[in-house]
């Protein structure tokens, strides 16, 4: 009798260690471990981070790290950089297999750039790269290796919303952009067109820049695309005021200043972006061009008009002329707005 309740006592003691165990184990595997209200949350990891340091991040989200950190050690999960979710509810188990095979990418959008330090900043806002990596990124042979010159690199990014995994580099980043830059010039004929017109693709992104900056309004960019090429076609000048305004912001007397009259002192700067003094295009890009201002130069306005100006009675408009002596009369129309604004420099 004796021997036979201590062989019951061992076997309701095994049972109840068993059930606990048992119960362990889905409390670790299969019972929710988060703790947040919203219906999910995205996890941003680090490249280089280690197990503690993951689970110090999550620990707000989270009933219970020392748990995930058990199970995570018995599945031999090793921390992986990227962009996650964890839903609302997800037991361990669930979050581990998240964070193993579902790294999330991201939409990068980037335009209206003006130069290459505007460009890093954007782009190290949207995924895990940083905007001295992207700087130091510029300065590689890479560039040069694809036909890029240091005046021309920004030429590189065509505007628009590209998915990449968060946890990108600026060097797989940059790789990834030529081959956007590729398929950008084979699509819709556009390295045909460029031929045709005679211009190279470095040619036509710095004359889109120009095109660019002169007006935002897309129904006017072919028309003012034409009068560039119609000054270029006969060896004149092209006297683009956004050009002589990019001169003056590199020069220290005008940075951190706006630009909104040119002055003749503006227009005697020397520097090769001034085309009041030099022929022809300027060395490089100006800012990053539209996706319609490249299109506005390959498929240019056909016409007969060489000059425009800035239109008082439409902001954001212009007025164009075929001869000089109307051009004048347009412009002294735009001066008397400025002057009627208070509008000196």
């Amino acid at each position: 009798m004796y021997i036979r309740r201590i062989l019951i006592l061992i076997i309701g003691v095994g049972l109840i260690f068993m059930s606990s165990f048992a119960f362990y184990v889905y409390k670790i595997m299969f019972m929710s471990n988060t703790s947040f209200e919203n219906d999910y949350v995205y996890i941003y990891i680090k490249t280089g981070t280690t197990i503690d340091q993951f689970l110090n991040q999550v620990d707000s989200y989270l009933l219970n790290t020392d748990d995930l950190n058990v199970l995570a050690k018995r599945k031999k999960y090793n921390v992986k950089p990227g962009k996650y979710i964890i839903n609302k509810g997800m037991s361990n188990n669930d979050i581990i297999k998240s964070l193993r095979s579902n790294n999330i990418t991201v939409n990068v959008t980037f335009n209206n750039i003006n130069n290459l330090n505007d460009l890093a900043g954007k782009i190290s806002n949207q995924i895990e790269a940083d905007s001295i990596s992207f700087l130091n990124s510029f300065k590689l042979d890479f560039f040069i290796q694809k036909g890029f010159d240091e005046e021309n690199i920004l030429s590189m990014y065509i505007p628009d919303s590209y998915n990449f995994f968060w946890n990108t580099g600026a060097e797989k980043f940059n790789e990834r952009m030529f081959e956007e830059y590729i398929k950008f010039w084979q699509k819709n004929n556009r390295v045909e067109i460029a031929n045709k017109i005679g211009l190279s693709k470095k040619e036509v992104m710095i004359l889109a820049s120009i095109v660019y900056e002169e007006s935002k309004s897309n129904i006017e960019l072919p028309k003012i695309a034409g009068v560039y090429i119609n000054r270029l076609k006969n060896n004149w000048k092209l006297q683009a005021d956004p050009t002589v305004k990019f001169a003056a912001y590199q020069l220290n007397q005008y940075k951190n200043t706006i630009i909104r009259r040119l002055l003749n002192k503006h227009l005697m700067i020397d520097s090769p972006y001034n085309t009041y003094k030099y022929n022809g295009l300027p060395p490089g890009i100006i800012s990053m061009p539209s996706v319609q201002a490249i299109d506005a130069v390959l498929n240019y306005e056909k016409h007969n008009f060489y000059f425009f100006a800035a239109d008082p009675k439409r902001p954001g408009y212009h007025t164009f002329a075929r001869s000089l002596s109307q051009h004048k009369k347009n412009a002294r129309k735009f001066h008397r707005y400025l002057n009627s604004k208070g509008i000196k420099k």
